[in-house]
């Protein structure tokens, strides 16, 4: 301490090789580590921790408003502009340091808290709010959905100014390394074709731009490639907010190490800012230990929230749910639960993928018989086997990861290639006990070809030729399967049918969702498929004896008619309902005036049915 006021007082001159604008490095033995690298490595992390924050909310709107497309760029236009705001505000900061502090506890707060915000407000779907006969429940619900948007835009628009006043002083840095890496005599005659260039100088603001733009970049690869997939949502804004406090700390850590001689506020100190770092502490520690217990963690918010959802779609009371299992995957949840619903005998178990429902045990064997029994009834003979004692009978099965519909075709001793994209959930659908008693290993079935991939590029890259194409596959209720209702895609099947073939495919009902038939039938006919047959599976939900329609489905064809017959089929199910088949007719498909196609380069949305 005497020697510190020996020089404060002028007692020991400052060594001749140092300018009075350089800053003096950390130690001798890490004389690398200064303010300037450690600002742009926190300008790094606060953009890649912003920009993802932003992809966590699209997504949530995504997942409880559907329209990806518009809730991408809808919280996109309202961040950049609540950013733009954030920069303007922050000419009235001073203190950088303590506010740059300030902004990363803040962030790391508001950050999990916004997406916890969005999803308590749609936790409670049958929660309604009307002022007369006017509904306002959902548009005030996704108004408030939006405000975590701007609140996380406004903050990160103060991070680069207030880290532009923090980084003063020119020094070696990445980027100024970058200088010797790349031909800049090249470069600048390039630029200067259409610009008035020169020698590039040292500027701070372009430099910490620069690395802004960078982490933002990283923030969203890393989050599509990375966090997504192997933690989800509810995880991952977790991680986002532990990586906003440990900049917080880092910086808080630095700056009270020598304040005057780092550029920051003299008055800044740990004490001064108590506080701020206590709630950065603790809102680290927390993020941390449930980031490190990340399985249960979403098992538990999201299990939660599906069965309270699940909930939802019945009248209030008449349902009670309970989720006994929940995996993710690369491309969806895997929710397994047990149901009892008011007035049906019993209790069954269900299983749904993302938000749509895949099987119960009331109606997995209708539902199976209406996709591979009913289709197959129309290629047997009167024998009710296949036409010629070794005739060859492809079928491509697209989707069916549980290898229900596979069990089926087995029965017929037709050989089968399944194309499905998640490879994870065929592994868990092997391993899980619920389906074993329905698909009985039928993944061990030696005329089975099972490929992992995209249906859409598998068909581009094959030119083999089906008998039969089956579509198990999840309704369009997001973007993401509006190619696999697109034309093109109904092009490539009807290039893949054999001269008798034709396609089997579950559909909405054209009665519950008109707009999605409408455009779903006229994207068939657009690419090809001029006459359908349609029918349903019947059920009897709720134990009187008495059996009502359940599941619809379609054959599509683009010349044969091969009729069904259900009494051929190897089905008990449909022995006890055949009646109910003896009138099955082709028809036309319609066209509608006015409704467009949908197409992968020009979607019509009204494919999707909203969530």
């Amino acid at each position: 301490m005497a020697r510190d006021s020996d020089d404060a007082a002028g007692g020991a001159d400052p060594p001749p090789s140092r300018s009075a604008d350089e800053e003096p490095p950390l130690s001798s033995s890490n004389p690398r580590l200064t303010d300037r690298r450690l600002l742009l490595a926190l300008t790094f992390v606060v953009a890649f921790c912003s920009i993802a924050y932003e992809l966590v909310y699209s997504e949530l709107l995504t997942v409880f408003y559907g329209g990806t497309v518009l809730r991408y760029s809808i919280t996109i236009g309202l961040y950049l502009f609540s950013m733009g705001v954030g920069s303007f505000l922050s000419a009235h900061l001073d203190d950088p340091a303590g506010n740059f502090l300030r902004t990363e506890v803040y962030l790391a707060l508001a950050g999990p808290a916004g997406a916890g915000f969005m999803i308590a407000l749609n936790a409670f779907p049958d929660v309604t709010l009307t002022v007369g006969r006017l509904a306002l429940k959902e548009p005030l619900t996704l108004g408030l959905a939006h405000v975590p948007i701007l609140v996380v835009g406004l903050l990160s628009g103060f991070e680069i100014p207030l880290l532009n006043e923090l980084v003063e002083h020119r020094e070696e840095t990445l980027f100024a390394a970058l200088g010797g890496l790349y031909p800049r005599r090249i470069v600048r005659g390039a630029l200067g074709v259409f610009f008035s260039v020169s020698e590039a100088e040292g500027r701070s603001f372009s430099e910490v731009l620069g690395v802004d733009y960078l982490g933002g970049l990283a923030g969203t690869v890393v989050y599509a490639l990375v966090l997504y997939p192997r933690y989800g949502l509810v995880v991952s804004v977790l991680v986002l907010g532990l990586l906003n406090g440990l900049a917080a700390l880092a910086f808080a850590a630095w700056s009270a190490r020598a304040p005057a001689a780092r550029g920051a506020d003299r008055s800044f100190s740990l004490a001064r800012w108590r506080g701020v770092v206590l709630a950065g502490l603790l809102l680290t520690g927390a993020y941390g230990g449930l980031v490190a217990n990340a399985g249960a963690v979403d098992r538990a918010v999201t299990g939660a929230y599906m069965g309270d959802r699940i909930e939802s779609e019945y009248q209030p009371g008449k349902a009670e749910v309970t989720v006994t299992g929940f995996e993710r995957t690369r491309y969806q949840r895997i929710t397994t639960y047990r149901r009892d619903v008011a007035g049906d005998p019993g209790t069954e178990t269900c299983l749904r993928l993302d938000s749509a429902i895949q099987l119960c045990e009331s109606w997995v064997d209708s539902y199976h018989a209406g996709l591979v029994d009913v289709p197959m009834s129309a290629s047997l003979n009167r024998s009710g086997a296949l036409p010629g004692a070794n005739a060859s009978f492809d079928v491509l099965l697209v989707g069916g990861g549980d290898y229900i519909a596979v069990d089926r075709l087995r029965d017929y001793g037709v050989s089968v290639d399944q194309v499905d994209i998640d490879g994870e959930f065929l592994d868990y659908s092997r391993e899980e006990s619920a389906f074993a008693r329905y698909n009985d290993d039928a993944f061990e079935y030696d005329r089975l070809n099972t490929t992992v991939g995209d249906a859409y590029n598998y068909l581009r890259g094959s030119d083999k030729r089906y008998d039969l194409i089956l579509l198990d596959v999840p309704g369009a209720r997001s973007d993401d399967a509006l190619s696999l209702y697109s034309t093109e895609f109904y092009r490539l099947l009807r290039g893949h049918l054999a001269d008798r073939g034709v396609v089997a495919t579950w559909a909405y009902s054209e009665y519950w969702f008109p707009q999605h038939h409408k455009a779903y039938v006229e994207t068939v006919r657009e690419a090809g498929f001029d006459r359908y047959l349609p029918y349903s599976v019947y059920e009897d939900p709720d134990g009187d004896d008495e059996l009502e329609r359940g599941e619809r489905f379609y054959l599509l064809s683009d010349g044969p008619t091969p009729t069904p017959n259900v009494s051929r089929a190897r089905s008990d199910y449909l022995d006890a309902v055949a009646d109910r088949y003896e009138r099955l007719d082709w028809r036309p498909v319609p066209a509608y005036r006015g409704v467009e196609p949908n197409s992968v380069f020009d979607p019509n949305y009204d494919v999707i049915v909203d969530p």
